[in-house]
């Protein structure tokens, strides 16, 4: 069998998990969609069809004083439990469990109803919470259990009570939130009260035969977090309260450490829940950055965890499972950890998908039946949109010919291959390559099309891409005929040798992604050094072994081997266009690196001195060895001219180039396939 060890069963209580699977928590904001509970269930059904042992919802708050923001499912009353149902007896047609989570924010609600151990505001929050009173933690204790009554009523398997991340029950065990001198604060003892309270009375409330997860924060991340002998304590006395199963938290959102972005070197916080497993009987769940069979099959099989927890690989691939059952985990559609699809959605109150799976949260509206009328479709350009539509449009029976200019697919994603924390990117590519033969799509590389070779197909999707806006400054054009100016192609995919001084036009997406690529010591991020896991600690003052509490320590960050200016036009933030959940992250970075950013520019001129500015007015000039241009990107459509006999299509870069993105383009490709 592939991945023995991963797809072992695993007996808890009166439950045996058909694998070691686990579909972490996540919210997708489907609840509170029109037929909310409905789409859950057909995006959670379609999960266990795929082979998952064990799902735990999105977070489900106790009461209202819990909820994460306004409107958010709730699990308080009895007329709740219907509705739940539905999700329930959808998961159970395919032999998987599923365990509700229990999540109450606390101080992180985006909401004026805030409630929390100490009136303590949030860094990351608008509102100040109320301190709970006596009486009040008692009814809040009440609300855990009830709910996890109701939700046995509506059929899960379990809870999941969520004690990390920064919500309610973490914010009592920590001193950084818990400034309490009566009963619920001051010593440890009294600090983790709140959750030995909450995991006691739901035991005898639910019985022996329910499960009962409870998600501990093995490092915090912040200043007065827990320490390495606080967790091992609490994980102890969990267990010793008859919890079935420890699982793994990860940092506190307000953290300013990254914990899940494809910067994180994969399974860095595994050693976490390897050292918890030591001092505890019961089960363990790692989580974070573990996107590939083969990596979670490694940690079962080393010991140092029982089960894996991926959430994002579920949104890429709801068959994850089945195709790593059927050794075909090269046929996985692998999560690339880009963030973009899924939590920077929720975080701005949209509904999740998927950059590399638009169908993910989209099930009961996004699918691919039989055409009723077979068409012979030309695809031209295989990045990313063509790539998708070809797949979407042979699964519907099409026949389809893929075109391609260059020596091989992928387009753009060639390109942010190259950027450090973007190096999975070729996952995506690696699915293409083994799905679209097998769907019977042609492949034709090295062949720039013209109208004349389209005669004989029907219709024609034009997936040509983008190319790069040459700017209106004096000199440019002799700059890049002298080789003092390079494009971003240039510097990423030709691996043009880039000079020690370095200027950097446009403070965009692409200006970003090239001062990442220039700042990385070797230059070259496939050769990135064994040492990695260690540098992305150093530099993010990250301590496994938790000297000091909260795991955090003095940063050692490496200097850059360049000199860098980043410039932009307009007076707003640099990257102020990045994904809401990572730009933060490659800000930090390049800050780190020294990289100076510089906004309110006027280009005046480029000669031999160098690049001559305005900044905000005033004159300077930057003496360097290189300027990149990295100024945004125009439409490659100009083929769409010249055919006028059938109809032809234009999606991704090649339809709109502005705030051009490989989300945008692949969900372009999936509506247009859906209706060719």
């Amino acid at each position: 069998m592939s991945f023995p060890h991963l797809l072992k069963p695993l007996a808890l209580a009166n439950i045996v998990l058909k694998n070691r699977v686990v579909m972490g928590s996540m919210h997708t904001s489907l609840e509170e969609t029109d037929q909310g509970f409905v789409r859950v269930a057909a995006f959670y059904r379609e999960r266990a069809k795929g082979g998952v042992g064990l799902i735990i919802t999105g977070g489900i708050s106790p009461n209202q004083s819990g909820i994460v923001a306004p409107d958010r499912a709730i699990m308080q009353q009895q007329s709740d439990v219907k509705d739940h149902q539905v999700i329930t007896d959808a998961v159970h047609e395919f032999d998987c469990k599923i365990c509700m989570q229990i999540l109450h924010a606390g101080r992180y609600g985006y909401h004026a109803n805030q409630v929390a151990p100490s009136a303590i505001q949030a860094p990351i929050s608008l509102y100040a919470p109320r301190a709970l009173t006596v009486n009040e933690i008692e009814n809040q204790i009440h609300d855990f259990v009830q709910s996890a009554v109701l939700a046995k009523q509506a059929g899960y398997d379990g809870v999941e009570i969520m004690g990390s991340e920064g919500y309610l029950i973490n914010q009592f065990i920590v001193k950084a939130t818990n400034e309490r001198t009566d009963n619920w604060g001051g010593s440890f003892e009294n600090r983790i009260r709140f959750a030995l309270e909450i995991v006691k009375r739901t035991r005898a409330a639910v019985g022996n035969g329910f499960l009962l997860i409870f998600r501990l924060s093995m490092i915090d991340l912040i200043e007065q977090g827990s320490s390495a002998k606080e967790v091992i304590t609490l994980a102890k006395l969990l267990e010793h309260h008859s919890v079935n199963i420890i699982n793994t938290g990860i940092g506190w959102h307000e953290s300013r450490v990254p914990t899940i972005a494809a910067s994180v070197p994969s399974g860095l916080f595994v050693p976490l829940s390897e050292n918890i497993k030591q001092h505890i009987s019961i089960p363990v769940i790692t989580s974070n950055r573990i996107n590939t069979p083969e990596q979670a099959e490694q940690i079962i099989a080393n010991n140092q965890a029982d089960l894996v927890s991926m959430a994002r690989p579920f949104l890429a691939d709801s068959n994850f499972v089945n195709k790593a059952m059927a050794g075909k985990s090269d046929e996985i559609n692998t999560c690339i950890a880009c963030n973009q699809g899924c939590l920077d959605k929720i975080f701005v109150r949209k509904t999740a998908s998927c950059l590399v799976n638009p169908r993910a949260c989209n099930e009961t509206t996004l699918n691919f039946t039989a055409a009723k009328q077979v068409k012979k479709l030309a695809v031209v350009g295989a990045g990313p949109a063509g790539l998708a539509f070809a797949k979407y449009a042979a699964q519907r029976g099409h026949q389809v010919t893929l075109f391609e200019a260059n020596d091989k697919i992928g387009g753009q994603f060639n390109l942010a291959s190259k950027v450090p924390g973007k190096e999975e990117f070729l996952h995506t590519l690696r699915y293409f390559k083994a799905i679209l033969p097998k769907l019977g799509v042609e492949i034709k590389l090295n062949v720039r099309v013209s109208s004349s070779d389209l005669a004989d197909y029907d219709e024609v999707v034009l997936a040509t891409g983008v190319r790069a806006r040459v700017p209106d400054i004096p000199g440019l054009v002799e700059g890049i005929n002298s080789g003092k100016v390079l494009s971003y192609q240039d510097v990423l995919l030709s691996k043009k040798q880039v000079g020690q001084h370095v200027a950097i036009i446009g403070g965009g997406g692409i200006g970003f992604d090239v001062a990442l690529f220039l700042v990385n010591e070797t230059g070259d991020p496939s050769n990135r050094a064994p040492s990695i896991e260690n540098k992305f600690m150093q530099e993010w003052g990250i301590d496994l072994s938790l000297k000091q509490a909260g795991g955090l320590t003095e940063k050692a960050i490496e200097p850059a081997l360049r000199t860098i200016t980043m410039l932009q036009r307009r007076l707003r933030k640099p990257g102020a266009d990045l994904g809401k959940t990572t730009g933060w992250i490659h800000r930090q970075h390049l800050k780190n690196k020294k990289v100076k950013m510089t906004v309110g520019v006027t280009y005046e001129k480029i000669d031999q001195q160098g690049l001559h500015l305005l900044v905000r007015g005033k004159p300077r000039l930057l003496v360097v060895d290189h300027i990149i241009n990295c100024t945004g990107q125009l439409e490659e459509n100009s083929l769409a001219e010249t055919i006028t006999d059938k109809p032809c299509h234009l999606i991704g870069g090649a339809k709109n180039a502005s705030s051009v993105d490989a989300e945008r383009a692949i969900l372009e490709a999936a509506q247009l396939a859906q209706v060719i």
